[in-house]
């Protein structure tokens, strides 16, 4: 009765650490009132390497006053183009001018502003660009919300008139240029917004002249300021492709000498462009709109650099390493790819003659060094993810060749991490190298996470500010690759201890890895932190044996789904503007918007699906496992048999990232994540279970099971058989001459599963001491 129901109480347990993980966040502080009048002044393309002393001293001087950033201008296309920044910044959600960007640069907009009266002015174009965004686009954007939300506001140029303009198109306060003594006009509205122009270009005499002009109209604002305001300064859009990192720098009572940061981002010294109203709105002390803003309000913390020139290289140098990561990514992935799509293809003919056979007859063996390469370069492969994320502890994008430099340092990473498998004691028993390598990977990325996710952030295998989806915690290739690393880890520890304690082994070190994925403090990932419990709920269900039923699998689903309702409860009773994910999902499916979030996040994950090398990944080690390890003569089979920890943190794994996939819109890239790790390693131990399935040596008493009593000592006549048998897939070898196993496989990694005994289903199954002795 206890064994019957342990597995259901530790799920349990697991179920309860996951929901108070994905509960305990941090406590937003309600926005205070801080300034009187808020003035935003737009440079669209502007960007910290544009910012020195000598050029711009007027933003020089604005950035040792107050609090400077990294700003991701996302919008609703891609690139974000001036005109899209502009409307992006008064919406404070993602969105795009009317028109499409075909060959990925800006074209030329004329925006039109027409000033009946001469004191605000109209936008003709407006009614067609809100319906733009209301109809066909998914974010569900109305352009002008922050305008809509204070009683009065001033626009200075073209690109300010877009970001003021309410959703009916008029501007309640406009002059096309910056007066000489703006002072009564700043000081007229509560809200200012100002065109400062445009830094395009690579050219670095041209940046440099348009860097210069927009500090001279910053300096005349600064002069007219009204008392007691907040100036933001930002770099409201890119100017063509490739996208960038801009600047940002808040000045004002309270943002003193510190870096920028807001709860959309969760990182110190990041912000995006949507983040821009609602801060306003939060300085001001107004309401935020019935519809809430995508971005959230921005703060200063501490932590910045007294040096000034320091502060600012911070934020250049990220710009370059996204720069960086960008062009060397995709490369990166199809190479890993085309490297395991090929070593799968190698693998094939050694699975076929792996097996040795006792007699005079049969297939003539693969030389061993040829195997013992083959096996390195599985192992390699399984590292290679992990050893590309500890490549960003080196600043590889400031040498003179980037992608270069990150390759060679990669791969030096990658054959240090491989001989370190090698040398490991136990490298040379069936399951040595998986506890290894999935150990290293596991610790790689869980250290990373733990410390921050300092290596995921704009890095290669990680994921860019620039994109704008997440800026903390764990990425969706980190996600497959802990996911994966932390089950096998557990799956190789529970194999090595008493069948009784192989479910409490899973459920401790997958609890573990649960709030490692899901807490707010470290992974930050609900959905993940969902997808992995219900992966450890599979795991642990067949870690002692048996196989994955329906009613195991009905379980493990009603794990993930309490996770999935508890984190909602608890999420829903949260203010609007503390929601995450989840609950804003929720919350727009009650009143009606939940629509635009399946959309999006359907058009995410086809987009995902037929662009990323991930999905090569997954689906090659889908088929490498179905079409050849899970054949009689592939050996996975009988890896499962021996080992039946092995097979659930597989079988876990599987779950995971397909869940984790699913509902997080990321097609098969968490599941080609996990397979770059999982697939090597099933196909590494399986060539060594096929190697070893001859073997026939009895092993020594010290390693025999303990349940499993030596022959003279049993009863006469008593049945040879442990208490821990378990059923073994057809396909397993057969018992008798050549059906032997290794020692370490008889009694080692698992002293209470027997191994397979019979070529189908209706054979008895025999323990581990009476096929040895044959």
């Amino acid at each position: 009765m206890v064994r019957r129901i342990a597995p259901i109480l530790l799920t349990l347990v697991v179920v309860a650490l996951a929901v108070t993980a994905l509960a305990a966040r941090p406590q937003t502080p309600p926005a205070q009132r801080s300034a009187d009048y808020v003035v935003m002044v737009g440079v669209a393309g502007l960007r910290w390497d544009d910012v020195d002393p000598q050029r711009t001293p007027t933003l020089w001087a604005l950035a040792r006053d107050g609090s400077i950033g990294s700003l991701s201008v996302r919008s609703a296309q891609w690139p974000t183009c001036p005109v899209d920044g502009w409307l992006t910044l008064g919406a404070g959600s993602f969105a795009a001018w009317t028109g499409s960007r075909g060959d990925g640069r800006c074209p030329p907009v004329d925006i039109t502003v027409d000033q009946p009266d001469g004191i605000g002015a109209n936008l003709p174009d407006q009614e067609n660009v809100v319906l733009h965004n209301q109809n066909r686009l998914s974010w569900g954007t109305v352009p002008g919300a922050l305008s809509e939300s204070v009683r009065c506001s001033v626009a200075v140029g073209p690109g300010a008139a877009v970001a003021a303009a309410r959703p009916f198109g008029r501007v309640d306060r406009y002059e096309p240029d910056l007066p000489a003594e703006p002072a009564e006009l700043l000081g007229s509205c509560v809200l200012s917004i100002v065109d400062a122009g445009t830094v395009e270009g690579e050219d670095p005499v041209e940046r440099a002249s348009a860097a210069r002009a927009a500090d001279a109209r910053l300096a005349r604002v600064l002069a007219g300021r009204p008392p007691r305001s907040l100036v933001i300064v930002a770099g409201v859009s890119d100017t063509e492709r490739p996208s960038r990192l801009h600047v940002a720098i808040a000045d004002g009572p309270g943002w003193e000498d510190g870096w920028l940061t807001s709860p959309s981002t969760g990182r110190r010294g990041y912000l995006q462009l949507v983040d821009l109203a609602p801060t306003a709105l939060a300085a001001l002390g107004r309401p935020m709109p019935d519809r809430p803003f995508i971005g959230r309000p921005a703060e200063a913390v501490g932590g910045r650099p007294a040096d000034l020139s320091a502060a600012i290289a911070e934020p250049a140098d990220a710009d370059r390493e996204a720069a960086a990561q960008r062009e060397l990514a995709g490369g990166y992935f199809v190479v890993l790819a085309a490297v395991q799509v090929a070593l799968a293809v190698a693998v094939l003919p050694l699975l076929r003659r792996a097996r040795r056979h006792a007699g005079p007859y049969g297939p003539k063996p693969v030389p061993r060094r040829v195997v013992a390469t083959v096996e390195l370069l599985l192992v390699a492969a399984a590292l290679a993810v992990p050893a590309a994320l500890l490549a960003e502890a080196a600043p590889w994008w400031r040498y003179a060749h980037p992608a270069a430099s990150f390759v060679g340092l990669t791969a030096a990473l990658l054959a240090a991490a491989t001989l370190l498998v090698r040398l490991t004691p136990g490298y040379g028993s069936t399951l040595g190298p998986l506890g290894v390598v999935a150990g290293l990977a596991a610790l790689t990325v869980g250290l990373d996470v733990v410390t921050g996710s300092r290596l995921q952030l704009n890095g290669v295998i990680g994921y860019s500010a620039l994109e704008g989806g997440r800026y903390a915690g764990l990425g969706t290739v980190g996600l497959g690759v802990f996911a994966a690393a932390a089950l096998l880890s557990a799956g190789w520890l529970a194999q090595r201890v008493p069948r009784g304690w192989r479910t409490t082994v899973m459920v401790l070190v997958g609890g573990v890895a649960v709030v490692v994925v899901g807490s707010p403090y470290l992974g930050a990932d609900p959905i993940g932190a969902i997808a992995l419990t219900a992966g450890v709920s599979v795991a642990a269900a067949i870690s002692a044996g048996g196989w994955l039923t329906l009613t195991r699998l009905a379980w493990a689903a009603m794990a993930g789904l309490a996770v999935t309702v508890g984190f909602a409860v608890v999420d829903l009773n949260r203010s609007p503007s503390d929601r995450g994910s989840l609950g804003r999902f929720l919350a727009a499916l009650g009143d009606g918007s939940g629509g635009l979030t399946v959309q999006r996040s359907s058009a995410s994950s086809y987009e995902t699906l037929v662009n990323s090398p991930l999905t090569v990944l997954a689906l090659a080690g889908a088929l490498l496992v179905w079409f050849a390890l899970l054949q009689p003569w592939g050996g996975l089979m009988r890896l499962f048999g021996i080992y039946p920890a092995i097979r659930a943190a597989i079988a876990g794994t599987a779950v995971a990232a397909v869940i984790g996939g699913v509902l997080g819109a990321a097609a098969l890239d968490v599941a080609g994540a996990a397979a770059a790790v999982v697939v090597p390693m099933a196909a590494l131990s399986a060539l060594r279970v096929l190697d070893h399935s001859a073997d026939r040596t009895r092993p020594p008493a010290a390693d025999r099971p303990s349940d499993v009593a030596p022959a003279d000592a049993r009863p006469s006549g008593a049945a040879d058989t442990t208490s821990d048998q378990v059923g073994t897939p057809s396909g397993a070898a057969p018992p008798g001459k050549g059906s032997g196993v290794r020692p370490e496989e008889q009694a080692g990694p698992d002293p209470g599963a027997a191994p397979a005994a019979g070529r189908g289903p209706g054979r008895a199954v025999r323990s581990s001491a009476e096929v040895a002795t044959g």
